[in-house]
């Protein structure tokens, strides 16, 4: 194993296998949830998954091998939505014109990685963003977490956006005995916590009623062929898809570099001014996957947060990923029973996990209102609008006006006024009747 450097990391093969494992239980949700999602856009759900599954493997395997990092590689939720919501329900443009702008911010992203204009883009984040964005994905995490597990829901017409959820539902009520009993494994210091939980979870579900056993085993996959290689660039490339282009383009972006830092964060990755070393490597990774994505049929692709609930469990290294991209593969063949997994058995481990992010706050500057402003913009905009790339963006837009205001402009770095520009742009073209 000396190709992952175990010993460097201080981890062993079974914190690793673990830790992928882990990753991929919380995040096996893609495979069934992005086709749901993208068949809105008129993508057919079968090849839809093929698509999925295969660019989660080739992504998580590079990101694996490559970049040395348990971090795993899927389909963005938050893009698919938009894609099939906004651009192609709302604004009326086809799927193949919208899966033609990912591939070309694919390509544009390879170029900016390479040159490292990436990198500098983000090391010119300061500090304060940064563990903001851990913060931020934490709360996101949470939310996601609570929803799934039934906690909250959406609010009524003409009441409060969210609510309590059926808090005497046999999905909830599991959901939360799970939760409990995942902190208390924490706190006994039991190794693998979260996965022994969310398997408990899943077998009190079955047992109870709250989710269906898998009807089946083994399910051949759909052939890809109906969507493979579909995508329109020209179309993409016209005048009036610009703006959406730019919006889809700064949101991977954007989102890319939050997952990376802010997962990061919490596993001890970054160094002491809170850059990730080598952060081009899992950047090349994720937009060699972009690029990918789009040629099989699916949309924008980069790391999850919810490798953070990997890294809780003990990954350290690329084992893991590699670990994760072969179970996604299993996938193919195996997809009614890894993806049995019911949302109230994994939410608990996104919630809990979000939790320990919450720790980053500390390292905020509570006492300077012109980084403190800015960072509070992007952890409250990531889970009040249910975005990362919003949250981010608004917080890129505030901080240097609030530091020329302070007086210290001078340490605004070059790179942060590029990032503030592209924040500009993305409000202004942000389609938001969408």
């Amino acid at each position: 194993m000396q190709l992952f450097g175990l010993e460097r990391a201080g981890t062993t093969v079974r914190r690793e296998l673990l830790g992928g494992l882990t990753t991929f239980v919380t995040v096996a949700y893609i495979v069934v949830v992005n086709p749901a999602i993208l068949e809105a856009a008129g993508i057919p759900k079968g090849p839809s998954m093929v698509a999925t599954i295969l660019t989660a493997f080739l992504g998580t395997l590079l990101m694996g091998l490559y970049a040395n990092r348990p971090f795993a590689v899927a389909p963005y939720m938050g893009e698919n939505a938009f894609v099939a919501y906004t651009v192609v329900g709302t604004l009326g443009f086809s799927w193949q014109t919208a899966l033609g702008a990912i591939l070309a911010g694919g390509l544009l992203f390879i170029l900016l990685t390479v040159t490292r204009l990436r990198t500098a883009l983000a090391d010119a984040i300061p500090r304060s963003l940064k563990f903001s964005f851990a913060v931020g994905i934490g709360l996101f995490l949470a939310f996601i977490g609570l929803h799934d597990m039934g906690i909250v829901r959406e609010g009524v017409a003409g009441g409060p956006p969210v609510q309590p959820g059926d808090l005497s539902n046999p999905a909830a009520l599991t959901g939360v005995a799970t939760f409990v009993v995942m902190a208390l494994l924490h706190l006994w210091r039991v190794k693998g916590a979260i996965l022994i939980a969310i398997l408990l979870g899943t077998g009190v579900a079955f047992v109870a009623g709250v989710a269906p056993l898998p009807g089946a085993v083994l399910a051949p996959p759909p052939s890809i062929a109906p969507i493979a290689g579909k995508v329109d660039l020209a179309g993409a490339m016209s005048l009036s898809f610009v703006n959406v282009a730019l919006v889809i383009f700064i949101m991977d972006l954007v989102d890319t570099m939050g997952t990376l830092i802010g997962v990061s964060s919490r596993a001890g990755f970054l160094d002491e001014n809170g850059n990730l070393p080598d952060i081009e490597k899992p950047m090349l990774v994720d937009a060699v996957a972009t690029t990918v994505a789009p040629l099989l049929g699916t949309t924008t692709t980069g790391a999850y947060i919810e490798s953070a609930a990997g890294v809780e469990a003990g990954a350290r290294t690329g084992l893991a990923s590699v670990v994760t991209a072969l179970l996604f593969l299993v996938c193919l063949f195996f997809a009614p029973v890894l993806t049995a997994v019911p949302p109230c058995a994994y939410g608990p481990a996104l919630v809990f996990v979000g939790l320990l992010m919450l720790s980053a706050v500390v390292n905020i500057p509570f006492d300077r209102p012109e980084e403190l402003v800015p960072a509070f913009a992007v952890i409250a905009l990531m889970s009040f609008t249910f975005n990362i790339g919003v949250g981010m963006t608004a917080g890129f837009l505030l901080y240097p006006p609030f530091m020329a205001a302070a007086g210290r402009i001078r340490e605004v770095r070059a790179g942060m006024w590029v990032l503030f520009a592209l924040s500009a742009v993305f409000f202004v073209f942000y389609p938001y009747g969408g």
